[in-house]
């Protein structure tokens, strides 16, 4: 009998281990108010989700600087930062790189927006955008549009990063027309 115990308690414990680090933590739900957080951003100063209160934000969460994916998705928001200005809203690029990497990438890339560092995943683990990668975690893509009262308006996950500024336009114009 001891045996089967032994068995069933190992495949638990191995079901357990075999689950995505995402999946902890859920997305927020559209209508939830959203997760709060203050991180250092690419310039080295604080920045809080409560000091874009009154604007719509754009919270987009990726894995890496300097990256291919990243560079492209970051590139298409700075192209069509002109537009989410007229619309209201700020750009916010979360992930798991530091502040300095932030700072060279903006550099780099002539990124005007800002990249906030979350260094320890945490502020990714409130939004459910976590992901593991050779042992290491990192921001998984997902973004989220943030009315003006802060609660959660939109979520995309897994996005590709080639269309998603537009795709995050039509979205933003959709609801402020409702």
């Amino acid at each position: 009998m001891s045996k089967y115990a032994f068995l069933v308690a190992f495949l638990f414990v191995a079901i357990l281990a075999c689950k995505p680090v995402g999946a902890i933590n859920e997305t927020p739900a559209v209508g939830a108010p959203a997760p709060t957080f203050t991180l250092t951003t690419n310039e080295g100063k604080q920045a809080s989700l409560n000091d874009f209160k009154g604007k719509w934000v754009v919270l987009y969460f990726y894995p890496k600087d300097f990256t291919g994916g990243c560079t492209l998705e970051a590139r298409n928001f700075q192209r069509d930062l002109t537009k989410y200005d007229a619309a209201n809203a700020v750009v916010l690029g979360v992930s798991v790189d530091t502040a300095e990497s932030h700072k060279s990438f903006c550099a780099k890339e002539g990124l005007n927006f800002k990249l906030l560092s979350d260094a320890d995943a945490k502020v990714s683990e409130l939004y459910g955008s976590v992901m593991e990668y050779n042992g290491a975690k990192l921001s998984a893509r997902n973004t989220f549009i943030i009315d003006p009262q802060g609660k959660i308006a939109k979520v995309f996950v897994k996005v590709g990063p080639a269309g998603h500024s537009e795709e995050v336009l039509a979205a933003l114009a959709s609801l402020q027309k409702s």
